[in-house]
């Protein structure tokens, strides 16, 4: 393993969520916790509620580093290649400037990515670049397999946004429990609704777990135009 620091690339969301719990569980030397908050849509990043992830660090107890890039409107893309490619800029300088700033540099990086080569394939880059290492525990892991490890951790994961035929808005700001789960299963088998939501046909985030020393409390309400929506966070505190 590279000497140096670790960062984990963290939205506050379910996958960087367990990604830095394994990292945790692993004894990496995970220093800085970075979020990324895209404007409008993105290719690389979670994008809803991502100013929450102040609130899941501080309740983690690592700094957290973050990244206000310009506004990606992936729609308006016509190379997704070169989009990509743009959106990591913000972060890779994010990085390096933490390999300048931390003891040792950074060593490793951490990353929640399932199934997406496109994300993975440019933070392997980013890490090859910096002589890095990449710590990648859910990379190519079955789905199921993955979510009920995360509700068997005592992970409490809050659905905040769905885009995807078979969930409707009483998913929002529903807990994914074991109860949750045998639905999405059974959505995957009639919609081909990704247990995971991979790819965005819902997101997520971790109100509570075994690596957080206080859960986080919300007060939101429904936003729903009919076919996809998201809890608009009126408020939101640590308990």
């Amino acid at each position: 393993m590279t000497d140096g620091a670790w960062l984990s690339l963290f939205s506050g969301g379910k996958d960087s969520s367990w990604a830095l719990y394994q990292a945790l569980q692993q004894d990496l030397p995970v220093e800085r916790l970075v979020t990324v908050h895209p404007q409008g849509d993105s290719y690389m990043y979670h994008v809803p509620a991502t100013e929450l992830a102040t609130l899941a660090a501080d309740s983690v107890g690592i700094p957290l580093v973050d990244v206000h890039p310009d506004a990606f409107e992936a729609e308006d893309a016509t190379d997704a290649t070169a989009q990509g490619d743009a959106e990591l800029e913000p972060l890779e300088a994010a990085v390096r400037e933490l390999d300048a700033e931390l003891s040792g540099g950074v060593g490793g990086v951490v990353a929640g990515a399932v199934e997406s080569e496109f994300q993975t394939s440019r933070i392997e880059g980013l890490c090859e670049r910096l002589d890095a290492d990449l710590f990648a525990p859910l990379w190519k892991r079955e789905p199921e397999t993955l979510a009920r490890d995360m509700l068997d951790a005592g992970f409490e994961i809050r659905i905040i946004q769905v885009a995807a035929a078979g969930l409707d808005d009483s998913w929002l700001g529903r807990q994914l429990d074991a109860a949750a789960l045998d639905e999405l299963l059974a959505r995957n088998d009639e919609y081909g609704v990704h247990v995971l939501g991979e790819g965005g046909e819902f997101e997520t985030l971790v109100t509570d777990g075994p690596h957080m020393d206080r859960p986080i409390e919300l007060d939101a309400e429904t936003v729903w135009d009919g076919t996809r929506g998201h809890l608009r966070i009126d408020d939101a505190w640590l308990a």
